[in-house]
């Protein structure tokens, strides 16, 4: 099992940047893929990016592909959103996500078992 817990959200301007962090609690950090989620209000939770165990293979939404980057650093069980060139439209709370298991569609929110409690980003224009 593991505990997550976000961190580095808050109020930015369009064009800012900001880097979320996720430390997650637990022995087998490295042994798990990780992804980021956002939900706005009145929308659906959306899949942001995904990293694999070892950090050599991510993937990233159309919306997010160019200006966001999902790393990991396993010594340190943490896992961190690098978002560049934010616009308004990037508000959210943004969740870190940790599955040991999955098909290959880490794309789905429903891949994942364990969830962080979510941090906001709010973008102004």
């Amino acid at each position: 099992q593991v505990q997550l817990v976000e961190s580095g959200g808050g109020l930015v301007q369009a064009g800012d940047s900001l880097r979320l962090s996720c430390a997650a609690s637990g022995r087998t950090f490295s042994s798990y893929v990780m992804g980021w989620f956002r939900q706005a209000p009145g929308k659906e939770r959306e899949f942001v990016a995904h990293i694999n165990w070892s950090g050599g293979f991510a993937n990233y939404a159309d919306s997010v592909k160019g200006r966001f980057t999902i790393s990991r650093d396993n010594a340190k069980s943490t896992v961190y959103l690098q978002m560049n060139s934010l616009k308004p439209e990037d508000t959210a709370v943004y969740y870190c996500a940790a599955t040991l298991a999955g098909n290959g569609r880490y794309y789905l929110d429903a891949q994942y078992n364990y969830w962080g409690q979510g941090t906001q980003v709010t973008v102004s224009s």
